[in-house]
């Protein structure tokens, strides 16, 4: 597929559009992609029109220097679905983009049709959070510069289960329902990788994630995707947001772990078809 650009906000977002239908928006995580969503972005693509893009900072998007806070990724997205002429849209986010997403909604209630979170959280008690999280990005980014291919077999631990893991490390060429490999994944790893600075800025924003307390203001009808196993962002603190977002559905996806959007592809993407066609 062809890269579009679009000017948001001073900036260009690089972004990609396939199918037709409804739109979709697929806002990736902290230190990744708009290629994050290889196991969502096609399969999606057969009932919707999915657009996918790449958060300023990230991927093949400007990424400026200076103060990012969830305030002005929220602003970004409703720039750019105004480029794209688009009044209304289902939104996803996955990890830091479940953060944005929860701030886009807040703030712009009336631009979303459903929302959908995948192992995500509210935020965290106090700055110490946001430096931790920091700071395991930037070791993981450290190690993969050094060694991408060893780095990507490190990182799984955090990522998968260990029975998925294992079928992972005896088939790395493997394709995964037709999808992605682990021999994928780690060359995609490889194109336009986030910086040090990159890391730092994003994280930046991660402070400015404190939604708990208006949760309550979301009436958008919400799928909440959470895994068993996700060590980064646990199930129970999706179970309180679950409590506290009106019109909200809970899924727990079992032995899995933050990244169940590509180890548990098909049932992850039938849960959201069916709550975004219903």
């Amino acid at each position: 597929m062809t890269d579009l650009f679009a000017d948001v906000n001073g900036i260009k977002i690089c972004y990609e559009i396939l199918g037709e239908g409804d739109p979709v928006l697929l806002v990736h995580g902290l230190g990744s992609k708009k290629e994050s969503w290889i196991a969502q972005f096609k399969p999606l693509s057969e009932h919707f029109k999915v657009i996918r893009f790449d958060n300023r900072g990230a991927g093949k998007s400007d990424r400026p220097k200076g103060e990012y806070t969830m305030e002005l990724f929220a602003n970004d997205i409703a720039s750019f679905i105004d480029y794209l002429k688009i009044d209304k849209t289902h939104i996803i986010g996955w990890s830091f983009g479940g953060m944005i997403v929860q701030n886009f909604v807040i703030k712009y209630p009336e631009r979303v049709t459903k929302m959908v979170l995948i192992n995500t959280n509210y935020g965290t008690p106090d700055e110490s959070g946001a430096e931790t999280y920091k700071n395991m990005r930037i070791a993981s980014l450290k190690a993969k510069q050094a060694d991408p291919e060893k780095a990507f077999w490190q990182s799984i631990r955090a990522d998968y289960y260990i029975k998925f893991r294992k079928q992972l490390e005896a088939e790395p060429t493997k394709k995964w329902y037709g999808l992605w490999s682990a021999e994928d994944l780690i060359k995609e790893s490889m194109i336009n990788p986030p910086t040090i600075e990159d890391i730092e800025v994003q994280t930046s924003a991660v402070s400015t994630h404190h939604t708990l307390k208006r949760l309550h203001e979301i009436k958008n009808k919400s799928l909440l995707i959470a895994s068993t196993h996700d060590r980064v962002m646990p199930v129970s603190v999706m179970e309180e947001m679950h409590e506290r977002i009106p019109n909200s559905i809970l899924k727990v996806i079992d032995k899995a772990g933050h990244g169940s959007p590509r180890s548990r592809a098909p049932e992850i993407n039938k849960l959201i078809i069916d709550f975004l066609s219903n």
